[in-house]
């Protein structure tokens, strides 16, 4: 069982919402004083691999470092950036998925707005500006699966960027 996973954080570098997609649950998503050790370790109730993009330097030790929790040690992990990087595939997730023609409900926002969106929401009680923070986290844990079934299935393929015309 597979976990897609990515968080966003406040400007303190503080997690704001933890968001965990599963094929058998769906999306799920802890979202402030909801962040916990024990919220987290539910959501990955029978979960053997965790997914990231770039979660080897970022999602796993903001994890690790705000709630003790060490999913390297516990899950098996694959980092689709480094995957992305081998293959040819340069820049962050949104480019990437740009590049593969992955689309997403709330293009135009990129990891840079997330902090503000958090402070709008806890500064203001703006909970559009919430909503908007999650259909971002949203996209990019469902797109997760998305890249690593277009990394799967055209593995080879994607060695020469150029030559790749149509991926599915």
């Amino acid at each position: 069982m597979r976990a897609y996973l990515d968080i966003e954080t406040a400007y303190n570098g503080v997690m704001s919402v933890l968001g965990i997609y599963r094929q058998d649950r769906g999306i799920i998503q802890l979202v402030g004083g909801g962040i916990s050790d024990i919220a987290l370790y539910d959501a990955l109730e029978h979960v053997t691999t965790i997914v990231t993009f770039n979660g080897s330097s970022f999602d796993l030790p903001v994890i690790k470092r705000q709630l003790h929790a060490d999913l390297r040690a516990e899950f098996a992990h694959r980092d689709l950036l480094h995957e992305c990087r081998r293959r040819g595939l340069r820049g962050g997730l949104k480019g990437v998925e740009e590049k593969l023609g992955i689309a997403r409900a709330s293009a135009g926002l990129s990891g840079r707005d997330a902090p503000r969106l958090w402070d709008r929401y806890e500064q203001y009680a703006d909970h559009a500006a919430l909503q908007t923070l999650l259909d971002y986290n949203r996209d990019d844990v469902v797109n997760l699966a998305l890249l690593e079934a277009i990394l799967d299935a055209n593995g080879p393929l994607l060695a020469n960027p150029a030559r790749t015309v149509k991926l599915w």
